[in-house]
């Protein structure tokens, strides 16, 4: 059998970081609007599709803006990037991925209310980084761009 997807181990990082008391819930579609809206009107600036899943240390309706706007400093917003490759190591070292200028511009203007979550589904690992602990710990950085007609 082939390597799953792009797609499916993303949606396979997500369960595997949602299982157990972690804290950690992937939004429904009503739950990222309302997300997105008290984020906005708190004056932050996110971009839709800039994370796939939020760490919450409160029982908190994230369908509710309003109610994510009283308790924003419990919600940490997190881009996940995930791999099933067998020979990455726990600490990730050697780990190629993209970073799009959407979750670069996301994470400068949140700061620690958005991490990044490194998964690896085949070991079922898991490595959390803010902006500056990734770049700190990158030894090459390789801008590109990415053109759809």
């Amino acid at each position: 059998m082939g390597r799953p997807s792009n797609q499916a181990t993303a949606r396979l990082a997500a369960e595997i970081l949602g299982q157990g008391d972690t804290g950690f819930v992937v939004p429904t579609a009503r739950q990222r609007e309302a997300i997105l809206v008290a984020f906005v009107r708190e004056g932050y600036v996110i971009y839709g599709k800039a994370f796939d899943i939020v760490r919450v240390t409160m029982n908190l309706d994230l369908a509710d803006d309003d109610n994510i706007r009283r308790h924003l400093d419990e919600i940490v917003l997190y881009e996940i990037k995930s791999t099933s490759k067998a020979n990455i190591p726990t600490d990730f070292r050697g780990y190629f991925f993209s970073l799009s200028t959407a979750e670069l511009l996301v994470a400068q203007n949140l700061g620690p209310r958005f991490r990044f979550a490194f998964v690896n589904t085949r070991t079922r690992t898991h490595m959390e980084l803010s902006l500056q602990e990734l770049f700190a710990r990158s030894r090459g950085i390789y801008p590109s761009w990415s053109i759809m007609f």
